[in-house]
């Protein structure tokens, strides 16, 4: 085990260090930041942000019209959230789409398959490496957010914030543990980001298709939704069925990865 876990940490290591010396990774949480950034402006300031909801209200306070009761750093949080969940179907098969296809191109796929480090290792290396990378991208982010809630009068429930962030790590985990298991299928990291994307936008609507579907099929094809459950946890609530889908897509993005480099490993002998 503790050798199992050296190699895990060894594969981390290098996987992370890759993307911080990458241009394409830097260039990559350029374009997250520069769009994230428009993100928060436009629910801020937006025509229809929270500034103009709060203007209307004290203008229909004035005018001693009755008041709605809004909570506006819940609002905030639960847009801001539900914009960065689109943002990574397009960001997160960009970074995911070299994790193997660049292994193929380079010729040193076939290195790590015949390598004392097993298949199991590599992939969890490799998996919590860009994702780790994910979450350092997204901390500048997080820090604007909370500065954009930080005086909110009366203050977020920490639950709501902390439920909804995590479902975003959960949602980024399942799109690049998926999207891993693509890059290992080709050496086209072009393809690779297409196949991916392709595959996340399905998983993502696939409840929409499914409410056309009736009886028990449609309601399975339904509980595989990112979708609905990202939305149940940028609500602040903590859904363990959502958590348990989540994970599942990880550890059978994992688990295919594994098996399509044995699959390799036989072919070549």
């Amino acid at each position: 085990m503790g050798v199992v876990l050296s190699n895990i940490i060894a594969i981390y290591r290098r996987e992370l260090q890759s993307y911080f010396v990458s241009p394409l990774a830097y260039a990559i949480a350029g374009i997250f930041w520069f769009i994230a950034g428009l993100f928060i402006v436009m629910i801020l300031l937006g025509p229809n942000g929270i500034f103009a909801a709060v203007a209307t209200i004290d203008f229909q306070a004035q005018q001693g019209q009755p008041i709605p009761t809004i909570d506006f750093a819940y609002e905030f949080v639960r847009a801001f959230l539900d914009s960065m969940g689109g943002l990574l179907l397009f960001i997160l098969p960009i970074l995911s789409m070299g994790l193997y296809a660049e292994e193929r191109k380079r010729g040193t796929l076939e290195l790590l398959a015949t390598s004392p480090i097993t298949n199991w290792a590599v992939a969890v290396g490799k998996f919590l490496g860009v994702l780790t990378f994910f979450i350092t991208m997204v901390l500048p982010v997080v820090m604007l957010e909370a500065i954009a809630i930080g005086g909110a009068n009366p203050p977020i429930t920490p639950s709501v914030p902390l439920v909804g962030h995590f479902g975003l790590i959960l949602l980024a985990g399942a799109i690049l543990s998926l999207g891993m298991f693509i890059s290992s299928l080709t050496e086209s990291t072009i393809l690779s980001a297409v196949l991916t994307f392709a595959v996340i936008l399905l998983l993502l609507f696939i409840d929409t298709i499914a409410k056309n579907i009736p009886g028990f099929i449609g309601e399975a094809l339904g509980y595989l939704s990112f979708l609905k459950h990202y939305n149940t946890l940028i609500q602040g609530i903590f859904d363990t069925s959502a958590l348990i889908l989540f994970a599942s897509y990880i550890f059978l993005g994992i688990f295919l990865t594994a098996q399509s480099i044995d699959a390799l490993r036989f072919g070549r002998q």
